[in-house]
């Protein structure tokens, strides 16, 4: 390798190495406002007042859950790393406001499985839209190509870290 490729390859990972210290110091951040429950908290107020943030991780580990099984207590809590007594009692009070019902498995019925209400399914449209406004505000005035660009690289970013997390199991 030439000396010039070798400074321009040298001054390459140098950048590198700068772009990545600034996305870690961006997640650091992003997490920070996630812990915060910035997006939960702004569709809670809007559409569910009386639910509590633990509320939301019930439904949201409901809805993803059945996409692709029955959901049982023990799923949930599973899913949310709580004890199964924590995740039954949110359920329950999930139930008591109508988000969602407990009905008996299709597969065993000596089980129960509970599902999403209308109530559940209409918070998660508001949640949902709460986050588009937000995200749209946010991106208001970028251009065309840069929010599609910002998409297709943050989604593969997000996939392959998600894939990152499954196989080491954290």
């Amino acid at each position: 390798m030439s000396a010039k490729a070798e400074h321009a390859s040298n001054g390459e990972k140098s950048a590198a190495a700068a772009d990545i210290a600034r996305i870690s110091q961006a997640m650091s951040r992003m997490r920070l406002m996630i812990g915060r429950r910035i997006i939960g908290r702004m569709a809670m107020k809007r559409a569910a007042p009386t639910l509590e943030l633990s509320h939301l991780d019930v439904i949201e580990a409901v809805r993803r859950i059945s996409e692709s099984s029955e959901v049982t207590v023990g799923a949930v809590a599973d899913m949310m790393h709580v004890d199964p007594s924590r995740s039954s009692r949110l359920i329950s009070e999930l139930v008591q406001g109508e988000f969602l019902v407990r009905s008996v498995s299709q597969a065993d019925a000596r089980r129960a499985v509970v599902e999403l209400t209308d109530k559940a399914r209409a918070y998660f449209r508001e949640a949902q839209s709460v986050k588009r406004d937000l995200i749209e505000s946010i991106v208001a005035d970028w251009s065309v190509d840069d929010i599609a660009h910002f998409g297709r690289l943050y989604l593969k970013f997000v996939e392959e870290f998600e894939q990152m997390a499954k196989s080491s199991e954290v």
